[in-house]
């Protein structure tokens, strides 16, 4: 379980049920869950998303992932998507549930602050996330626990089993709101989707943050640093004292860093005085630049002061009549 805490940008406790289970045909029954889009498999940047959840539920076979969760199974396994979020919902307590797929390259926790939000205040049973077309992505959203076991239980009286049932069936009873984000609803159903989530991630304005982002998921740090000023920093130490060491007094800060607080703050502290080290280094060498290039045209005054002068050219310091 992950700790007890709200969506980013929301103060709403909520857990989360990722259904992760699909047998991918589209993509020739791969395990689509482990895919890796920008070095990281969908699933795990999908619990990145929802990181703060208080209880994070998969519903799939278990495999290892970036961050710890509970894994379950619909029954029988390969259900459908009904069947496979009652089995995750039936281990969540929370008021709200933040129901996701386990496919979406470009979730962020913002997209879940911000789906809780609009739950909460508009006071309806769910919140969902719809697309560049206008189409419910009911796998995008969020929702009253209760109003879901509500409906759950009245298909199952109805049908008498959940199996099979398209989740049309379920979400077309429930009073929604609805959120555009054609980004955040991007799923990778075929292959021509992977390779162009592959694509976008390394483009100028994605990737640095999609890189950092992966870094930190792969060396297993939760560590929100203002990049700009590490940036800064390494083009100070490149210019002030040589390109090599812009990577290397990045990696010291670091270790500085993580040595005293180990927070942003710390980061912020160590990058400041090193990027203020950096400057100093400069400065001598433009000093130190501008007394050589000012030492040939001293030499000069003082040779032709100590030039013997030719007997007839009277001495400037004295005076004739």
């Amino acid at each position: 379980m992950t700790d007890n805490a709200p969506a980013a940008g929301t103060t709403v406790p909520y857990d989360a049920v990722v259904l992760a289970g699909g047998a991918a045909r589209r993509l020739g029954g791969v395990d689509k869950p482990g895919l890796r889009v920008g070095g990281r498999p969908l699933l795990d940047r999908v619990l990145a998303a929802c990181a703060t959840a208080r209880t994070t539920v998969v519903v799939a076979d278990p495999r290892p992932t970036a961050r710890p969760v509970r894994w379950v199974r619909e029954e029988p396994p390969g259900a459908g998507p009904v069947a496979a979020l009652d089995a995750g919902l039936r281990h969540t307590e929370a008021e709200y549930a933040v129901v996701l797929s386990a496919d979406l390259p470009f979730l962020a926790a913002a997209t879940v602050g911000g789906l809780l939000k609009a739950l909460v205040s508009c006071g309806t049973e769910g919140a969902l996330v719809t697309d560049a077309d206008g189409r419910d992505q009911p796998l995008v959203a969020a929702y009253r626990t209760s109003a879901l076991r509500r409906g759950l239980a009245a298909l199952a009286d109805a049908h008498g089993s959940l199996t099979g049932l398209p989740l049309r069936r379920l979400i077309g009873a429930l009073d929604l709101t609805r959120v555009p984000d054609p980004l955040a609803s991007f799923d990778c159903d075929t292959w021509d989707d992977i390779a162009t989530a592959r694509a976008r991630i390394r483009e100028h304005g994605h990737v640095l943050d999609e890189w950092i982002s992966a870094v930190k998921d792969e060396l297993g740090i939760d560590l929100d640093v203002d990049t700009g000023v590490l940036l800064d920093l390494a083009r100070d130490a490149a210019h002030g004292v040589a390109r090599p060491a812009a990577p290397l007094t990045t990696f010291l800060v670091g270790y500085a860093a993580a040595q005293g607080k180990g927070g942003p703050e710390a980061v912020a502290d160590a990058a400041r005085k090193a990027a203020a080290l950096a400057l100093r280094w400069e400065e001598e060498a433009e000093q130190s630049e501008a007394a050589r290039a000012a030492e040939p045209a001293e030499r000069n005054d003082a040779a032709r002061a100590e030039a013997p002068r030719p007997a007839d050219q009277p001495d400037p310091g004295s005076h004739t009549g």
